[in-house]
């Protein structure tokens, strides 16, 4: 398994951000479910947010943000996604 973290830069339009802001939810609420998600939610300034992914691989994680309505809709601006090498932390099996 693979760790990748995605810091998300929304849009400037805040009435696109409001209407999609609920499918995003459901979205990565069963992403959670699965999984997938670990954390999630936006920054305190909610000019974006940032989300912790547990795949396989990148081409899963690519799937996962292709099919991310924050992405479908346009409201991901920018998306800076970082593979995470991480070595200690209550996520990780004892």
């Amino acid at each position: 398994m693979a760790w990748y973290t995605a810091d998300v830069t929304y849009t400037t339009d805040r009435d696109k951000l409001a209407a999609v802001r609920p499918a995003h939810r459901d979205y990565l609420r069963e992403l959670v479910d699965q999984g997938v998600v670990v954390a999630a939610g936006p920054w305190a300034d909610d000019l974006g947010g940032f989300v912790v992914y547990q795949v396989e691989d990148r081409a899963q994680l690519d799937k996962v943000l292709a099919e991310d309505p924050y992405t479908t809709e346009g409201v991901a601006a920018k998306r800076d996604v970082r593979e995470w090498d991480i070595r200690m932390g209550a996520w990780l099996p004892q």
